[in-house]
This record gives structure tokens, C-alpha cells and sequence, in this order.
């Protein structure tokens, strides 16, 4: 069975809403919990929710790290419940880390106290967004500002390691996002990375465009971090608007109301496919050993549905095989190098 540390100081609602995520996934998800932070803060929360102490063990941290924290701050933090939570890992204590706390700060904590895997040289934030079958893998999702092509490169190739393993996705297809579907389209970065991104083992099909994240076209979309973030929030904000829209059409008169109570078990369907607390959390993925960022505003449901997340992550071998992957990529793009340095004069 997993282990799994859960920041429970981490995310706009912290502790309540981490507590009572963990409540929920202690009954629900095959792992086995231990919450990191304000020992006091947690067990009063665990008396207020269920009337007993918790049902698993805390270790306490007396340090927070605010969601609003330079990541070169917090790493000066020696008993955050982040870093805390990190080292545990390296110690064999547990398998994963859970957070929904500060990203930019779980990643540089996670690179300074468990290091990268093997030729990863930046972890990269892996998000799922509704699409008709299974969704689609966006990465980096936020992470990595600013990137190298040979970045983008290893992005391409966690994301289709993990769409076939995490989601049973067979032969992923893996595109970068760009400005247009024309090879003389996007930037320095995107046409250096996409002739990488075409000698990798992996099934890459060219540029993509923003309205692909929702097509079906593509099964991994790569880009920058910077890039990644801007599309993974503004496809937030067009759910909530789409929201309020259709509560504001079904409150307009008796008839729509009516309307409403027709629809609204295919509607409730719907959302639960746009909602972030159905998909647990994103991967921070590249790091040597198993994290999950929830989102800052996570909710008690988005709580246990990212412990979850984490527990089939090591369940599945994700780093494995992303190792192994990595290795196949490097010996790919030696060699295309090599047959190509012989073939030109």
C-alpha cells in the first residue's frame, strides 16, 4: 500500500479543507496517510469535523509556506511542512508527496531535497483538461517559465510515457502548441523543440493549435510553462463563466426552471467532466519520487481525489518508466545526430 504525506498547511484553506480531504480519503483511496504541519491546528480541525482524533499520523512542522512565497524564501525554510513532507521521501518513508500549496516552491523544494530523475534537467507540471474520451495532458502547465528546446523535448516525452501508462492512451499522440498547424509557424523555441520533438520515440504529429485542447486531435500538448499556465487558467475561467450563463438562463422564468429540472442530471455530467476537484490535481512530474500540486483553491473533494492521483501514480511506476523512456530518447537523438553529421559533407 502507497504511503503519502499530505501538506496539510498548504492551499488557500489550509488546514480545513486538506484535513477534511484526507478524512475523505482514508475511507476511499487504498494509501496509507500521514499529515505534515501545525500538529495542534490539525488534530483541533480532525475533533471539529469527525469528533475524534485523526486516523492517521501527523508529524508536525512548524513553518508554512504562503502561497504568495518566492521559492528562493521558502527554500531557506528548514521545518516548512513542505520541505518536511519532502524529506520523507528521501528517507524512504513514504512514496508521494501531496500539496496545494505554493507550485513554483514545491518544485524547487522537491529538485533541492530529492533531486531529478535521470536526464530530466527541469520537472515539469502535468495537467489533464476535459476532452471527449479520456482528456488531454498539457505540459508544462506552469512550472518552467522560460525553456530550452531540449526541455520541451522531455516534456514531450513524460507526457506520452504518462498518457500511455496513467491513462491507458495507446501510441499518445504528442504535438507542440503553436500560432498555426504550418511548419513555418510559432517561435525560435517551438520549431527548434518540434525537430527534436520528430527524431524522439515518441508519436509526434506537428504543431497544435489552442482549440485542439478539446478536440481529440492530440493527446499531449507541449509548451512552456508560461505559455501552459496562461492556457490551464484561462480554460478555468471560460468553465466558470459558462456556469453562471446557464444559471442565469435556467433562473429567468417558471419555464426554464422547468427546463432545469429535466437536464440537470446529464447537467451535473457535464460539470463534473469541467470541474478540477474530479481530476485531483496536476503531476509535478521529473522529480525522483511522486508529487502532486493541488490547486490553491482546492476543495475537501479535489483534496482526496489528489491522494488518489498520487497513490495510483506509484502504483503504476510512472518515474520508472519514464526513466527508461528518457534513456530510449537520448540514444534516438545520438544517433540521429550521428547519421546525420555522416551523411553531410
Amino acid at each position: 500500500m502507497p504511503k503519502i504525506a499530505v501538506d496539510a498547511m498548504g492551499g488557500d484553506h489550509a488546514p480545513t479543507v486538506v484535513v477534511e480531504g484526507a478524512l475523505l480519503a482514508a475511507q476511499d483511496v487504498d494509501a496509507e496517510l500521514i499529515l505534515v504541519g501545525d500538529k495542534p491546528a490539525v488534530e483541533q480541525e480532525c475533533l471539529r469535523i469527525s469528533g475524534k482524533l485523526p486516523p492517521f499520523p501527523i508529524v508536525n512542522a512548524s513553518q508554512i509556506v504562503p502561497m504568495d512565497e518566492s521559492p528562493s524564501v521558502a527554500l531557506r525554510k528548514r521545518d516548512s511542512s513542505m520541505k518536511v513532507a519532502f524529506e520523507m521521501i528521501k528517507r524512504g518513508e513514504v512514496q508521494a508527496v501531496v500539496s496545494a500549496g505554493n507550485s513554483g516552491a514545491m518544485m524547487a523544494i522537491g529538485m533541492l531535497v530529492i533531486g531529478t530523475l535521470p536526464q530530466v534537467s527541469r520537472p515539469a507540471i502535468l495537467a489533464i483538461v476535459p476532452g471527449p474520451s479520456r482528456g488531454t495532458i498539457i505540459i508544462d502547465a506552469g512550472a518552467n517559465v522560460d525553456c530550452k528546446p531540449r526541455q520541451l523535448l522531455q516534456f514531450g516525452v513524460i507526457g506520452s510515457v504518462y498518457a500511455e501508462r496513467g491513462l491507458g492512451i495507446v501510441n499518445p499522440r504528442v504535438g507542440v502548441l503553436s500560432n498555426g498547424e504550418e511548419d513555418s509557424k510559432g517561435n525560435e523555441l517551438t520549431r527548434a523543440a518540434s525537430e527534436l520533438l520528430d527524431i524522439a520515440p515518441v508519436n509526434y504529429i506537428g504543431y497544435v493549435e489552442g482549440r485542439d485542447f478539446f478536440n481529440g486531435k492530440v493527446d499531449v500538448i507541449v509548451c512552456d510553462g508560461f505559455t501552459g499556465n496562461v492556457a490551464l487558467k484561462t480554460m478555468e475561467g471560460v468553465a466558470s463563466f459558462a456556469g453562471e450563463i446557464l444559471r442565469s438562463g435556467f433562473e429567468k422564468n417558471w419555464l426554464s426552471r422547468l427546463g432545469y429540472l429535466l437536464t440537470r442530471q446529464s447537467l451535473r455530467h457535464a460539470y463534473r467532466k469541467l470541474d478540477y476537484a474530479e481530476y485531483g490535481g496536476a503531476r509535478l512530474l521529473g522529480l525522483d519520487g511522486v508529487a502532486i500540486v493541488a490547486h490553491g483553491g482546492s476543495t475537501a473533494l479535489a483534496i482526496k481525489n489528489a491522494i488518489r492521483v498520487a497513490s495510483e501514480s506509484v502504483s503504476q511506476n510512472v518515474n520508472g518508466q519514464i526513466s527508461a523512456a528518457l534513456e530510449s530518447m537520448v540514444q534516438a537523438v545520438t544517433e540521429s545526430k550521428i547519421l546525420n553529421t555522416t551523411i553531410r559533407p
